[in-house]
Formats: C-alpha cells, structure tokens, sequence
C-alpha cells in the first residue's frame, strides 16, 4: 500500500496529505486500452479507456509530475485525498485505482458518459427550469458533502460538473479537486485561486475563505443555466474581476424574460458580496425553487433562445478557461499583465504564493 505525506508547509496551506489509494507502476496499457480524449489543458489530459478485462469504461486523467521544472507531485497526492475524503458519495466522482509513468500520475475515474453542464450553459436550447433545478439541488448535495467533509472545491464550474448521461439528461459528478482546500487545519484559510468568472469577491480581496465561497460559485451556475449568459465575463481578467468585486450583475427583465422569479430569488441570495450573509449549501437545498413542481414539464425538450449581447461584451465575453488549467492567479507568468485600478480594485497584499 503506497502513502505520500505533504510537507508541513503544504498541510498548514489545506492540502490534504495521505493517500490510501495505491499508486501502481505496472504498465497501464497492459491492464486498460487508450481509446480517445476527453479533454486537455496546460499539465493535464483526461483520456476514455477500457478495462481489458472487464469492458469497463473509466476517465483517465493524466496529471504531470513536473509542471515549470518544479515538482508537483505533492499536488496530485493532494487531489487523491480529496477524491478519498469524498468517496462513495453520488455526486462526486469516483477513484478507481492509479498508476504511475515517468513523468505523470494516471488518475482512474469514474466516467460520466453525459459530458459537462457547460455544454447546456452555451447552448442555443434552454434547459426547462424543472431539469435546471435537479442539476442545482444535486450539486448542492455534493457541495454539501465536501463541506460537511471539512473541504472546500474552489473551483466549482460548469465544466466542472459532468452528467452520467446525456439523453435522457443524467445526474451529476463534481470532478477536478486540484485546488479543493481543507478547512480549519491551521487557522484561517487566504489564497488567490479559482477561475476568474467563478471566484468569489472574498478571494479577489485575499479574505478568508469558507464554505460559503463554493456558494458564490454555485450562484453564477444557477444564472449561467437559466440565462445562457456568464454574470461576470468581461473582455479580460481585469474587467472580469472588477465585475466581482463590484457584484455587478444584469438581473434585467430581458436578461430573465423566461425564468421564474423564485430562480431569480434563489440566485439573488448567492450573489452578494459578504460571504456571512449567503446561505449554507444545507440551506440552499430548502429554498422553494429547488422544490418547485412543474406538472408535465420534466419532458419537454429545451427551448430555443436568441442570444443577446451583454453590456460590456459578448455573451461570452471571456473565453473558457482550461479544463485542467489550474494555478495560482500570482503564480499565472500572464497575471501581470492585468493591473487593477487602485481605486477600484483591492490589493493582494503580500499573498503567500
């Protein structure tokens, strides 16, 4: 049985550090047969394989041991805890087993046929409002969890968020855990991460992060699905950001001519500047809009809608971040690029990165 321990120094920052999944450096192709990309980003590939054996279907994500000439491999351990703290639970994918090559870690996953939320996000169909809520009151369950687990995701998005299946729409598997934190390990918990449409005010401002900071994020989904439009997306980072902090949101008629005013409410409760004042991921789950009757709508098929532009850009303003794309906003060779006006913006501080 393989264990790795994180450094002091990576524990007190709310990285988990041991491992009771063995990692096995038998040849991976000997067991399981490659058969297409998922998905790639800067220092990672998520692969579809096969269980020679079985027939059975997993995700294979490849994660580099190096990344910028600098060990990483504390990194990925890290991400094995969490995915252990959180086995076994519906909403959060699965471990299977890993594997070790000369320079990656092979995480074996559970595969979610069903692709990411994102898809439905910026697709020219609207989900029926009784499909979105399901998706919502799930994620919740999972958020639920992972906290009542003493662990933050930090980076909840739609691509984030895959399906089981895909028609009929499936349930949901929160995946990628790369900057999930524990909370409470060594005092108060500041780090400048996330991706930049989904990130809390509190982290742009380098405050503690809580539980509630997921909540944030679970916000900007609910208006993502119900709208087809990102809150937040400027034309860069800076504007981006400075959306945020400022919490400014479109929650115009024409922005929600089809969306119910209990989803409005609901979204409303998430998107507000101090964390305190959001509700819990428990709370959440009891707000009338997740539990909201729709007689003979669950199968309707979604309903074409027109995009528009937002003020300031684009529907989609911003690009999509990386799948695995994953870093330290200060640790980004690009974050210097984008300054913040010192009147709008606050700054980082002395952020230990």
């Amino acid at each position: 049985m393989s264990r790795r321990r994180l450094d002091s120094r990576s524990i007190a920052a709310g990285l988990l550090g041991d491992i009771q999944t063995q990692i096995s450096t038998d040849p991976l192709d000997s067991l399981y047969e490659i058969t297409g990309e998922l998905g790639r980003g800067k220092f990672a590939v998520v692969k579809r394989c096969v269980e020679k054996a079985t027939g059975k279907v997993f995700a294979a994500k490849f994660l580099k041991k190096r990344r910028r000439g600098r060990d990483c491999r504390a990194e990925v351990v890290h991400e094995m805890a969490v995915l252990e703290v959180a086995r076994n639970n519906p909403r959060v994918v699965n471990l299977h087993v890993a594997y070790e090559t000369d320079h990656d870690i092979v995480l074996l996953m559970e595969y979610a046929a069903g692709g990411e939320i994102f898809d439905h996000c910026v697709s020219d169909e609207l989900l029926p409002e009784s499909q979105i809520t399901r998706l919502i009151r799930q994620t919740l369950e999972g958020v639920h969890h992972l906290h009542q687990c003493g662990v933050v995701h930090l980076d909840l998005k739609p691509q984030n968020i895959l399906l089981t299946n895909l028609s009929p729409l499936g349930d949901i598997k929160l995946v990628d855990f790369g900057l999930a934190r524990r909370l409470g390990t060594a005092g108060e918990l500041r780090e400048i991460l996330g991706t930049p449409e989904y990130v809390a005010p509190e982290i742009l401002n380098y405050e503690p992060i809580t539980t509630a900071t997921d909540l944030w994020s679970v916000g900007v989904i609910a208006y993502m699905l119900v709208t087809g439009e990102s809150p937040f997306a400027g034309d860069n980072k800076q504007e981006t950001f400075l959306n945020v902090s400022q919490v400014n949101v479109d929650f115009s008629r024409e922005t929600f001519s089809l969306v119910s005013e209990l989803a409005v409410d609901f979204i409303r409760k998430l998107l507000v500047k101090v964390p305190e004042d959001r509700p819990s991921a428990a709370d959440c789950m009891t707000h009338p809009w997740l539990w909201q009757h729709y007689p003979g709508t669950e199968s309707l098929p979604p309903t074409p809608r027109t995009a528009r532009e937002r003020s300031g850009g684009g529907k989609w303003a911003a690009p999509p971040e990386d799948l695995e794309d994953k870093e330290n906003f200060l640790d980004s060779p690009h974050a210097k690029r984008f300054r913040f006006r010192e009147e709008d913006m606050p700054t980082f501080g002395d952020a230990d990165h």
